[in-house]
């Protein structure tokens, strides 16, 4: 039986208040990379720093698809929010690490050491967390507003990394540098793990979607359970559909958010101050627009706003990216990286919904998870790493070329895929 609207709404907040919480402990790491990096990376050189901080966020991502895979078969065998539940404690407890561990000239290697371990747990957290949340969300929303709930997915994955954002303006305007530089930057990593503590109670409290109800209730029928063989030897076409449309769109999602505001600072020339307001306040805006661009593709589909972005990001990330380089204020600067954050909404806002409609509800959540975990992997983890080296190799512009390559290939992707709001395997409301 379909749940109704209130059920529907009560999920629905439920489980975006505990995705924000995993995203913000998630992005707390980048947008505080610079004033932790020189703790655990003893170097002169900032650039040198960033990249160390920056392989490490990329390390990651490593164990991201074998979260994706341990959880994303967990969540189709035991259910959507016990797989929420597990993503929440091990976000919870790799926060609690770099919170708590001394730096470098303390214990020595052991804080890198310790840093890596804390990345690699949480990796494993948001590798199962986002093929849980996509398919929890999917699956609560009607058949008409799956584009719009599914939305908030990205809306609560865009306010954690705002919030990250706001603590690190509200630290910056209530201690000094210094004082923040010392120890200040562990006080996000201590909320992030008190905050998931929270979540714990608040996702062991949500309804199970009636999708799963019914996969579960078929299982003892012949019917074939979650994982990886089953997923790469029966639906080989939506594993590859997934990770390439996500090639494109992850990786320009990294570069115009998380490797922006280094960009800042590190090219254009702005303060860390400035970098942060620019981000936070163009993140802002970001996020209020994905249920708008989700509610739209309910009309007029998933497709078009992807290939309105494929178009649009191939044309104009490379101008956008020489732009900053030269920019001086920040206003203008706020307005380029806001076109760029504009294109990038058409992936956004509905790639959860178009992934979880690719798959049948018993192998959904490994199907949206692992696909999209190993694209991650390859180029949104990656992406900070990739465009630091060209800077590196005095060729930053390189960057800039590759990301327009690799949305080149997702348009490839979105022009020959079928209109998932059409064609979906979703078939319970």
């Amino acid at each position: 039986m379909a749940p109704d609207q209130k059920t529907r709404l009560k999920a629905i907040i439920g489980g975006s208040t505990g995705n924000l919480v995993e995203w913000f402990d998630w992005y707390v790491y980048s947008a505080f990379t610079l004033y932790f990096a020189p703790h655990f990376f003893p170097s002169t050189d900032r650039t040198a720093q960033l990249l160390s901080a920056a392989a490490i966020f990329a390390v990651g991502f490593l164990m991201r698809p074998i979260g994706a895979w341990i959880m994303g078969v967990y969540s189709d065998r035991h259910g959507r929010k016990a797989g929420l539940t597990v993503a929440v404690t091990l976000m919870c407890a790799g926060s609690l690490i770099i919170a708590c561990t001394p730096g470098y000239e303390t214990i020595g290697v052991f804080a890198p050491i310790m840093l890596v371990i804390a990345r690699l747990m949480q990796g494993l957290s948001v590798g199962g967390e986002y093929g849980a949340s996509a398919t929890y969300l999917t699956e609560m929303a009607g058949k008409d507003r799956r584009g719009f709930f599914s939305s908030f997915q990205y809306v609560t994955l865009i306010s954690g990394q705002l919030l990250a954002i706001c603590v690190l303006l509200v630290l910056q305007s209530t201690m000094s540098e210094a004082a923040l530089d010392s120890w200040g930057w562990r006080i996000p990593f201590a909320i992030g793990a008190v905050l998931a503590v929270v979540v714990f109670y608040i996702r062991r409290g949500l309804a199970e979607t009636q999708s799963f109800e019914n996969a579960k209730s078929e299982a003892g029928d012949g019917k074939p359970k979650s994982g990886f063989l089953q997923l790469v030897t029966k639906h080989p076409r939506e594993t590859m559909t997934v990770m390439l449309l996500t090639a494109g769109g992850t990786l320009a999602f990294y570069a115009y958010s998380i490797y922006m505001q280094k960009f800042l600072v590190n090219t254009s020339g702005f303060s860390r101050e400035v970098a942060s307001q620019i981000n936070a306040a163009t993140l802002f805006v970001f996020m209020l627009l994905q249920p708008v661009a989700g509610g739209l593709s309910d009309r007029v589909g998933r497709k078009p706003l992807m290939i309105a972005f494929g178009i649009a990001g191939v044309l104009f990330t490379y101008p956008i990216f020489t732009a900053l380089e030269t920019a001086t204020n920040p206003i203008y600067a706020g307005l380029l990286v806001m076109a760029a954050l504009v294109i990038v909404t058409g992936y956004t806002s509905i790639n959860a919904v178009v992934k979880a409609e690719l798959f049948p509800a018993h192998i959904r959540a490994l199907g949206v998870a692992l696909p999209y975990a190993l694209a991650n992997t390859l180029f949104g983890g990656t992406a900070e790493v990739v465009a630091l080296k060209f800077k590196d190799a005095g060729f930053e512009r390189g960057f800039y070329w590759y990301v327009t390559a690799m949305i080149a290939v997702s348009l490839v992707v979105y022009l020959m895929m079928k209109d998932t709001r059409t064609n979906s395997q979703i078939v319970e409301d």
